[in-house]
C-alpha cells in the first residue's frame, strides 16, 4: 500500500484563508446574525395572522402587517397599564421582604432538622446565609443580564436592537414572497425548488412554537394569580403569576423558576398553605405538560424533549434569556429540512430498494 504526499496548493490556502475571513466577519455582525435570529421567530410567528388579515380583510399585505403590529402594540400598552402598576407595587414589596422571606425559610428548615434529629444546625446556617444569598441573586442577574444584552451594548441598545428586530421582521413578512425567491434563487437546480417548498413548513413549525408557547404562559399565569390570591397570597399574587408566566415561556426549566418565588413566600404563612401552593403548581405543571401542550402547541415542534432541552440550555448559555427563547424554534425549523431534504428522501429510498429485492 502506498501512500502519496499531497501538498498544500495555492487554492487550499486561499480557502483556508478565505474561510477564517468569514469567521471573523460573522463574529463582527454577530450582533446583527442575532437580531436576524429574533426577526425570523417574530415574523414565522405573526405571518398566519398576517395573512389571515390579508384574506379575510382583503388589505394589501404590507397593510395587514401594519394592522397586526399596531394591533399588537396597542395591546400591549393596554395591558401594561391595566396591570402594569399593580405588577410594580407588589413586586418592589416582594423584593423589600425577600430576606425576611428567606429568614422564615432557614428557621422552617432548623426546625425540621430538629425533628429529624439532625444537629448540625451550623451547617443549615450557612446554606442558608441570607446575604450570600441576595448577593448570589444579584451576580446571577448580572451574569444573566450581561449574556442577554451584552452582545448588543447594553439594555439600553439590547431595547433598540429589539425594535429593530420588530421593523425587520415587518419587512419579512411584507415582502417574504420576493425575499424568499431571491434567497433560493441563489441555488442550482433541483435545491432551488426543494427549498422553495420548505419555507411554508418552517414558517408553520416555527410560528406555532411561539404562537403555542405564548398562548400556554398566558393561561397559566392568569391561572396561577387566581389560585395563589384564593389560596392566601392576594398580597403578591399578581407580581407571582406575572413571573411564572414569563418564565414559562422557557421550556422545562422556566416552570420550576416560577414556581420558586411562591413557595419562598408560602412558608411564614403555614405548612398547609405551602403544600397547597406546591399542589397548584404540581397540578398546573401537568395540565401544561399532558393537556395545554399538546392542544395549543401540539406538534409544531417536533423534535426530541431533549434535543428540545439541550437547544434551551444551549441558548441560554451562549445568549442567556434570548438565547433559551428563539434558539428551540430555530432547532424545530432545521428538523423541518432534516426530515424532509434527508430522512424522508432516504427512508423512501430504502423502502424503494427493498421493493426492488423483493421483486
Amino acid at each position: 500500500m502506498s501512500f502519496q504526499r499531497r501538498g498544500v496548493s495555492l487554492f487550499d490556502l486561499l480557502l483556508i484563508i478565505a474561510t477564517g475571513l468569514v469567521v471573523l466577519l460573522l463574529w463582527q455582525l454577530k450582533s446583527l446574525l442575532l437580531n436576524l435570529m429574533i426577526a425570523v421567530v417574530l415574523a414565522a410567528a405573526i405571518s398566519p395572522v398576517v395573512s389571515a388579515a390579508e384574506k379575510k380583510l382583503r388589505l394589501p399585505r404590507w397593510l395587514g402587517v401594519l394592522v397586526v403590529y399596531i394591533t399588537l402594540i396597542f395591546g400591549l400598552i393596554g395591558a401594561g397599564l391595566l396591570i402594569g402598576p399593580s405588577v410594580s407595587e407588589q413586586t418592589q414589596r416582594l423584593v423589600r421582604k425577600l430576606p425576611i422571606y428567606l429568614e422564615n425559610l432557614r428557621a422552617a428548615s432548623e426546625s425540621l432538622a430538629l425533628r429529624m434529629g439532625v444537629n448540625q444546625i451550623e451547617f443549615i446556617e450557612r446554606f442558608f446565609d441570607i446575604q450570600g444569598f441576595i448577593n448570589f441573586v444579584l451576580r446571577s442577574s448580572q451574569k444573566v443580564l450581561v449574556s442577554s444584552f451584552g452582545l448588543t451594548f447594553g439594555i439600553v441598545g439590547g431595547v433598540l436592537n429589539l425594535i429593530f428586530a420588530v421593523v425587520i421582521s415587518g419587512y419579512m413578512v411584507a415582502g417574504s414572497t420576493t425575499l424568499v425567491n431571491g434567497l433560493v434563487n441563489l441555488f442550482p437546480q433541483p435545491w432551488d425548488t426543494r427549498l422553495r417548498e420548505q419555507v411554508t413548513p418552517i414558517s408553520r413549525r416555527m410560528g406555532g412554537y411561539i404562537q403555542g408557547r405564548v398562548l400556554v404562559s398566558a393561561i397559566l399565569g392568569v391561572v396561577i394569580t387566581l389560585g395563589l390570591s384564593f389560596l392566601g397570597l392576594s398580597e403578591f399574587s399578581l407580581a407571582l403569576g406575572v413571573i411564572a408566566g414569563f418564565t414559562n415561556l422557557i421550556p422545562f426549566i422556566g416552570p420550576v423558576l416560577g414556581a420558586i418565588p411562591a413557595l419562598i413566600v408560602a412558608i411564614p404563612l403555614s405548612g398547609w398553605t405551602f403544600l397547597w401552593v406546591l399542589l397548584l403548581f404540581i397540578v398546573i405543571q401537568n395540565v401544561e405538560t399532558y393537556v395545554l401542550d399538546p392542544l395549543l402547541v401540539g406538534s409544531s415542534a417536533r423534535v426530541h424533549p431533549l434535543y428540545q432541552l439541550l437547544a434551551v440550555l444551549g441558548g441560554a448559555q451562549v445568549l442567556g434569556i434570548i438565547g433559551a427563547l428563539i434558539v428551540p424554534p430555530w432547532v424545530a425549523g432545521i428538523a423541518v429540512l432534516l426530515e424532509n431534504l434527508y430522512l424522508k428522501p432516504k427512508l423512501l429510498a430504502q423502502s424503494e430498494n427493498s421493493s426492488i429485492s423483493e421483486n
